[in-house]
């Protein structure tokens, strides 16, 4: 009987106990800090890597694991069992090239690997992953468990309030000069992640557009009826991730919802005081 391996990176929100009970391999990328690097997850935690980029004298750089990491652990997964496949879901190429090393890691690996983009990051990206994993150990094809994932990326929105643009312009992931101004005018941001690629869902002055953006969501997830997951990823803001959890607890007791730091490579991009509001609705 073929195996299905699970395997992703470690942009991935993910619970120790989920990656030990479905035996998901996650291959960290890496961060570097004033010219020392570490792996994600690994070498530093996303509560470490907070305190150390709010005193760095530059910001963080981050980068996507070697290629040479993904051959080896595709190699050493394949080597578990004679009828074995690899399926690698990764954070969407909009934001790093991860995917794409994994792609040409499968085709240089002795494994039986796809590699796919799921257009999603953080918990987002783990809804898939632990989607994946649970169809894996119950037996799924790759390619049932390939449609199922699809299905909940299509059935996933995420959302992140950003209160400063100091980091996603100094990053290059908006215009200078549209961080010059958003500086000036103490603009605020919500991004989604629409199809993969960053868009601006709302901006505006000062925290109100943010308060506000809380209760759009609300309103969306109400519209929606059903809401089966719910990811709340902070970048050193705990107490507005519990704020928004208790809401969200009200509305939709049965919710399964996972509230957690965000990894180094997201908090790079967005800067301190970040939340990401990610939920998977039903039909």
């Amino acid at each position: 009987m073929t195996q299905v391996k699970i395997v992703t990176d470690s942009s991935a929100r993910l619970s120790a106990a989920e990656i030990n009970d479905l035996d998901i391999t996650v291959v960290p990328l890496t961060v570097m800090i004033d010219g020392t690097v570490y792996a994600d997850g690994e070498t530093i935690t996303g509560t470490e890597f907070m305190d150390a980029m709010a005193k760095a004298d530059a910001l963080p750089k981050t980068s996507q694991p070697a290629l040479g990491a993904f051959v080896d652990k595709f190699d050493e997964l394949a080597a578990t069992g004679e009828d074995v496949q690899i399926l690698s879901i990764h954070m969407t190429d909009a934001l790093s090239g991860t995917v794409h090393s994994a792609e040409q890691a499968g085709q240089i690996s002795k494994g039986d690997v796809v590699a796919i983009d799921s257009q999603m990051t953080d918990r987002a990206l783990g809804f898939q992953v632990v989607t994946a994993a649970k169809m894996a150990k119950d037996g799924a094809s790759r390619d049932e468990i390939i449609a199922a994932i699809n299905d909940v990326r299509d059935h996933t929105k995420l959302y992140v309030t950003v209160p400063t643009l100091d980091n996603l312009v100094a990053g290059g992931r908006l215009n200078k000069a549209v961080g010059f101004i958003g500086g000036f005018l103490n603009i605020k941001v919500v991004i989604e992640l629409i199809d993969g690629k960053i868009a601006i869902a709302a901006k505006g002055r000062g925290m109100k557009v943010i308060n506000k953006a809380y209760q759009d969501f609300y309103a969306e997830m109400d519209a929606h009826g059903s809401i089966k997951r719910v990811g709340l990823s902070h970048a050193g803001n705990l107490d507005e991730a519990l704020m928004v959890q208790a809401e969200i607890s009200k509305r939709f007791p049965d919710a399964e919802i996972f509230v957690d730091q965000t990894s180094p490579i997201i908090a790079t991009h967005t800067g301190a005081g970040a939340l990401a509001v990610i939920y998977e609705f039903g039909e």
